[in-house]
């Protein structure tokens, strides 16, 4: 999973909500960037609101790298503390790459709650 600067998430301050939406969202962006592998990122908002992230990875144990690293995995927790992944990228070889992965999140309305800290209601990742 990947993240967004405060601008890009709808935070600033001349956004129609005033960030409330995705207050509490970490800076997950710039630390993407500093995995070793990661060949750059580039983010968008689609029409209906979602947070779209684009990724390249140099192979897939760039992936993993972000995938196992501290940030990734808090906010991973964060939104979905009751989720249990079965095993990143199972299905894909290990000599495979450049890899492009594409995460699409989708912000509630309201405030997050004690079940799920981050204000997001769905993650979707592609590959």
């Amino acid at each position: 999973m990947v993240g967004l600067t405060e601008h890009e998430a709808g935070m600033s301050k001349d956004s129609e909500t005033d960030g409330e939406a995705t207050a509490g969202l970490p800076e997950l962006r710039g630390a993407l960037e500093a995995i070793p592998g990661c060949l750059g990122t580039e983010a968008a908002r689609t029409e209906s609101g979602k947070e779209v992230i684009f990724a390249w990875f140099e192979d897939k144990r760039a992936v993993l790298r972000w995938y196992h690293s501290p940030i990734q995995q808090r906010t991973m927790r964060g939104a979905f503390p009751d989720f249990e992944p079965k095993g990143p990228l199972k299905d894909v070889p290990e000599d495979v790459g450049p890899i492009l992965a594409i995460a699409s999140l989708t912000f509630t309305e309201q405030a997050s709650g004690e079940g799920r800290p981050l204000p997001i209601s769905q993650i979707a990742i592609e590959l």
